[in-house]
């Protein structure tokens, strides 16, 4: 059974920095593309970052600079360093997984994490 677990959300305020995490379970990770997405209230779910098998990473261009994915495939994990942040940048954070190369389409994805909360406070 594949798990998603994240960590690491918060309140924090504008301009402060967090470290989102996620933990796989059940699957062979190094062969899974990761990504980052996230959905504030009323809004619909949005990219923000995903890296693949060969750390080949990209992120939304809301985040670039500011935020930086990573992946541990010794500890089947993926991060999510966010500096900088905005009030806008206020949602529920989602790690997901894919066996597709260099997709953003939250449809590719396959599995799925529960979420975390970010609060940016103005």
């Amino acid at each position: 059974q594949v798990q998603l677990v994240e960590s690491g959300g918060g309140l924090v305020q504008a301009g402060g920095s967090l470290r989102l995490a996620c933990a796989a379970s059940g699957l062979t990770f190094s062969n899974y593309g990761m990504g980052w997405f996230r959905q504030a209230p009323g809004k619909e779910r949005q990219f923000v970052a995903a890296i693949f098998r060969t750390a080949v990473n990209t992120h939304a261009d809301s985040v670039k600079g500011r935020f930086t994915i990573s992946r541990d495939n010794a500890k089947n994990s993926v991060y999510l360093q966010m500096n900088s942040l905005k009030p806008e940048d206020t949602a529920v954070y989602y790690c997901a997984a894919t066996s597709r190369w260099l997709t953003t389409d939250s449809s590719a994805y396959f599995y799925w994490g529960q979420g975390t909360q970010v609060t940016v406070s103005s």
